[in-house]
C-alpha cells in the first residue's frame, strides 16, 4: 500500500499490455506499434532487419571517446614483476581496454568473459561522461573513500527490472565493451560469454552485430548444478548458456576425450605400447556423397567383401592399412565386416581429440565454490566459475591450431577463476600461455566473509587468489618434480591499477581567461607534481605501443624497452647521453621537454641528430 488511489493510467496499460503485449518494449507503449495494429497508417521508422535500443547512440559515442588514462605499476602486489608475462589490472574495463588498444591491438588469443547477467538485482551500469573535467574523471574512474578504497556507489546503479530501459541499460554497458574486446583479438581468435536466460537473445543479437553473424561458432548449453536448481515459470533452472564467436570463420574444432571416451579404448595389439589401446569403426559409410572411387571389393581370407554403398578410404590406403594390421575384420555366418583401429594417441605420442558437444554437464557452481573454500579456509566469493570449465574451453583447438601459447584476457575477472585455470592448464600440458584480468575494485560488504578475512575489494580477493594458486603449483612441483613438465612454468603476475595520466592535458580548444594560466602551465610544465618515474615509464611505453611486459633495461640515464627498440629518457639529458642513446640505434625515443632544463640549443641538436639518424623522435 502506498496511501495513493488506483492510477487509472497504468491500470490501463496494464489491461492493454495483458491483451496485446507486442505493443510494449521494456514496458513502455510502443506508439509505432500501436498505430501498425489497429490503423490502416502503417509506417515503420528505418524498416530493415537492425538492432536497436534506447541509449544505443549513446553507447557509440562512449566508445568512442579516447581516454587520457594510464596503468600505474604496483610491484607490491605483484609476484616476479619483472619477470613475468601475466598481468592482474585493478579498475574500471571500458578505460582498461581502451588503454590497450594501441599495445595489444590484434594480440589477443582468447578472451572469455563471465559478466553481468542481468537478472533485476545486477548493479553494473557506469554513469558514463561524454565531456568532463579532471575531477569529474576521477569520480567516474573509481570514487574513494578516505583509505582510497572504491566505493560502490561511485561506479555502479542498480539495474532494477522496474525500469524502463531494462534491457537497453544492460546493452549499452555491454555493447562498448564488446567491440573494444574485438579489436584485440588476433585474427584467429575467439572469445566466450557466459550468460543465463535474461540476455541470452540480446547477446547473440550484439554478438552479430559485432563479430559478424557469419563467425557465430556456438551457443553452448552448460548444465551448471548437480541437482534441482532454482524454479522458472515451472521448470527446475539447471543450466546455463557459453556464447563462443570467432574473428574470422572456424573450419574446424577438436576437443580432448573425456576420461570415459579414454577408457573405451581398451583393446590391444603390438602397437599398444606406444599408441595406447584402440576402438574400431567401421570402414564402411553410407553418409558420404556417392563416389566411384571408394566403391571398389576388398579381398580376404578368400572372399570379396563390397560395401552397401561405399567405403571412408581409398582402395590404396586401405591396402597399406591391411599391411599394418589397422582394420580388423569381424565375422558374423561367413560374412566379413571390416572395421579401422582407432588408437588412443597418434604416431607422435599425441592424444586423439575428439568433436567438442554443445552441450556440457559439468563443472558444477558446487566446484567453483569448494575451489574457493579449499583455497582461502572462508567462502570469500559467492558462486564464481569452476577453473575446471574455463580449463577444459582452453584445451579446445581451433582451425587445426594445437598452439598451447599467445595472450588470454578476461575483462570481467570476478574471483580470478580464469586466471586460476590458465595457470593449471599451464601446469598440465607444459604450455606458455599468459593471461590479463581486470577486475573493478568493487567494495566487499561489511558483514561478507570476504569483509571478515581482511578482504575489502573484490580486486583483493582475486589477487590473493592467484597468489595462492602460484605456491599450491609451486608446493606440488615441489613435492612431485617429476609429474611435470621440465619447462620453467611462469608463476608469478604484474599488477597495474588504473591511474588518471601523469601528464597535464593541454586543450587549446578549451582555453579561458579563468583557466589560462592552468593551461599554459600544462603547455610549459606538463608533468604533475610528484608523479614517479616508473609510472611515466610504463604510461608512455602504453602510449607507443608497447605492451606491459615488453623487457625494461634501466641504463641509468635512460631505459631501453624491447630489446632496445624504444628509449625513453626521464631525466637530466646532456651531450654525452644523446651520444649514448644515438648510439643505441632505437627505432623511437621519448625524452621530457624539461629534461633539457631550458637548454633549447640542446634540444634542437637532438632533434637534428634524431632526424639524421632516422629515429623517430618525441619531447613531452
Amino acid at each position: 500500500m502506498n496511501g495513493e488511489s488506483l492510477n487509472i493510467e497504468q491500470d490501463n496499460l496494464a489491461k492493454l499490455k495483458e491483451q496485446f503485449p507486442n505493443l510494449f518494449t521494456e514496458g513502455k507503449m510502443d506508439w509505432e506499434k500501436l498505430k501498425a495494429t489497429f490503423s490502416d497508417d502503417i509506417n515503420f521508422a528505418n524498416e530493415r532487419y537492425v538492432l536497436n535500443w534506447a541509449g544505443k547512440s549513446d553507447a557509440f559515442k562512449i566508445l568512442q571517446i579516447p581516454t587520457t588514462a594510464t596503468l600505474k605499476p604496483v610491484p607490491d602486489e605483484s609476484i616476479n614483476f619483472e619477470t613475468t608475462g601475466n598481468i592482474f589490472i585493478e579498475g574500471e574495463n571500458l578505460e582498461v581496454l581502451k588503454i590497450l588498444q594501441k599495445s595489444y591491438y590484434n594480440k589477443i588469443k582468447f578472451i572469455e568473459i563471465d559478466p553481468p547477467y542481468n537478472t533485476g538485482g545486477d548493479s553494473f551500469i557506469y554513469p558514463d561522461k561524454f565531456k568532463e573535467n579532471k575531477a569529474e574523471y576521477e569520480k567516474r574512474i573509481g570514487e574513494k573513500d578516505e583509505e582510497g578504497y572504491l566505493m560502490k556507489e561511485g561506479m555502479f546503479r542498480k539495474n532494477s527490472k522496474d525500469s524502463g530501459h531494462y534491457h537497453s541499460n544492460w546493452l549499452s554497458m555491454m555493447y562498448p565493451r564488446l567491440f573494444l574486446a574485438k579489436n584485440l583479438l588476433k585474427d584467429d581468435g575467439v572469445i566466450f560469454v557466459h550468460i543465463d536466460d535474461n540476455e541470452v537473445h540480446n547477446l547473440r543479437l550484439i554478438m552479430n552485430e559485432i563479430f559478424g553473424e557469419e563467425n557465430f561458432v556456438e551457443q553452448i548449453i552448460w548444465k551448471n548444478k548437480y541437482n534441482a536448481g532454482a524454479l522458472t515459470n515451472g521448470f527446475s533452472n539447471i543450466h546455463e548458456y557459453i556464447l563462443c564467436y570467432s574473428k574470422s570463420p572456424i573450419v574446424n574444432i577438436e576437443a580432448p576425450l573425456t576420461e570415459e571416451d579414454i577408457k573405451k579404448y581398451n583393446k590391444i595389439d603390438e602397437k599398444s605400447s606406444q599408441r595406447g589401446g584402440f576402438v574400431t569403426q567401421p570402414l564402411a559409410t553410407g553418409s558420404k556423397d556417392e563416389r566411384l572411387n571408394l566403391r571398389y571389393p576388398i579381398h580376404y581370407n578368400g572372399v570379396e567383401i563390397w560395401p552397401e554403398k561405399q567405403w571412408i578410404w581409398s582402395k590404396e590406403r586401405v591396402e597399406k592399412a591391411i599391411k599394418n594390421n589397422e582394420i580388423v575384420f569381424n565375422e558374423s555366418n561367413g560374412t566379413y565386416s571390416p572395421r579401422v583401429k582407432q588408437y588412443l594417441k597418434d604416431e607422435n605420442g599425441e592424444l586423439r581429440k575428439s568433436k567438442p558437444v554443445s552441450i556440457l554437464i559439468g563443472p558444477y557452481n558446487q566446484e567453483g565454490s569448494k575451489e574457493i573454500k579449499e583455497l582461502f579456509d572462508a567462502n570469500v566469493f559467492g558462486f564464481p566459475k569452476p577453473s575446471g570449465l574455463i580449463r577444459y574451453l582452453l584445451s579446445l583447438t581451433f582451425n587445426d591450431d594445437p598452439s598451447s601459447e599467445g595472450l588470454y584476457l578476461d575483462f570481467f575477472s570476478g574471483s580470478a577463476s580464469f586466471a586460476h585455470a590458465v595457470l593449471e592448464k599451464n601446469t598440465e600440458d607444459g604450455g606458455n600461455r599468459k593471461f590479463i584480468c581486470v577486475q573493478l575494485p568493487e567494495q566487499c560488504d561489511e558483514k561478507s566473509e570476504a569483509y571478515k578475512a581482511g578482504y575489502k575489494t573484490i580486486a583483493d580477493i582475486s589477487k590473493e587468489r592467484i597468489r595462492r594458486v602460484i605456491k599450491k603449483i609451486e608446493k606440488s612441483k615441489a613435492e612431485k618434480p617429476d609429474m611435470f613438465d621440465n619447462g620453467k612454468q611462469d608463476l608469478g603476475f604484474k599488477v597495474f591499477k588504473l591511474s588518471a595520466s601523469n601528464f597535464k592535458i593541454w586543450r587549446s580548444n578549451e582555453i579561458t581567461e579563468e583557466n589560462l594560466v592552468q593551461q599554459l602551465e600544462a603547455f610549459t610544465n606538463p608533468v604533475h607534481a610528484n608523479s614517479p618515474e616508473k609510472n611515466m615509464l610504463y604510461e608512455l611505453m602504453l602510449k607507443a605501443g608497447y605492451q606491459l611486459t615488453d623487457e625494461v633495461e634501466d641504463k641509468g640515464n635512460f631505459y631501453s624497452i624491447a630489446n632496445g627498440q624504444l628509449i625513453i629518457a626521464l631525466k637530466k639529458l646532456d651531450e654525452k647521453i644523446i651520444a649514448a642513446v644515438i648510439a643505441a640505434k632505437p627505432k623511437k625515443v621519448i625524452t621530457l621537454d624539461n629534461s633539457y632544463a631550458g637548454n633549447d640549443q640542446l634540444k634542437t641538436n637532438t632533434v637534428l641528430q634524431m632526424k639524421d639518424a632516422g629515429i623517430d623522435f618525441k619531447t613531452i
